[in-house]
């Protein structure tokens, strides 16, 4: 087992290395930017439009997801720039199909927000 911080300590640790990573994210990835942008201007529909929890949930969850999605993406993409700057087949694969998960994630999304937005303006 590795020696270090316990408890709340670790806790507080964890938690300021999560919001570096945040911090990090927001400031090279535009497209993590405009999703965070997308949840602050999303957030207020959802809350009009959900009928319930559960709505409110799949609606503001499905943006927050995209997020974690984008997140994890970047990092496959940072990943593989340390690696080296020439082309490996591997590389490209990786970075295609982190992408390909950002636009799964999108899909996911837009599909929620129309099905249960679209039945209550029509």
């Amino acid at each position: 087992m590795k020696p270090g911080l316990k408890g709340p300590a670790r806790w507080l640790k964890a938690f300021q290395y999560s919001w570096q990573g945040f911090r990090a994210a927001y400031k090279f990835e535009a497209a993590f930017r405009e999703e965070v942008w997308l949840l602050l201007l999303s957030t207020p529909v959802a809350i009009y439009f959900a009928s319930n929890g559960v709505e409110l949930v799949l609606l503001i969850g499905s943006v927050l997801m995209l997020m974690v999605v984008e997140l994890l993406n970047s990092a496959i993409e940072s990943v593989v720039d340390r690696v080296g700057d020439e082309y490996h087949e591997l590389s490209g694969r990786a970075k295609d199909m982190g992408s390909s998960a950002v636009l799964v994630m999108i899909t996911i999304m837009l599909i929620t927000w129309v099905a249960i937005i679209l039945p209550k303006i029509l």
